[in-house]
């Protein structure tokens, strides 16, 4: 039996959910999703610059699951990024509390 899946802590939510590329119709956009975790992921590691394991307590996940989020995060936005399409954010298991944990 597969273990359940812990629920990742996110400071707050995206102020803005959608990034796509300028000039292009919204009908001819393919979509990637970013999930929140993701989003919180990049936002400690690559905008504050944290340590992956001071990122991942913040997160109240492990290290490894840490570094697993924040692989599928780049490759996505690389994606975005390389192929011209749009990046959605939303979705995953998440709570949402601005105190750090303890």
């Amino acid at each position: 039996m597969a273990r359940p899946y812990s629920k990742r802590r996110v400071r707050e939510l995206p102020q803005v959910d959608c990034f796509r590329p300028a000039g292009v119709p919204v009908h001819e956009l393919q979509e990637v999703e970013l999930t929140l975790d993701e989003y919180e992921a990049i936002r400690l590691a690559d905008s504050e610059g944290r340590y992956q394991a001071h990122a991942a307590a913040s997160m109240e996940v492990s290290r490894q699951t840490f570094g697993r989020i924040i692989r599928s995060a780049h490759r996505k936005v690389a994606e975005t990024l390389t192929q011209g399409k749009a990046l959605r954010v939303h979705g995953g298991s998440i709570t949402i509390s601005k105190e750090e944990p303890k």
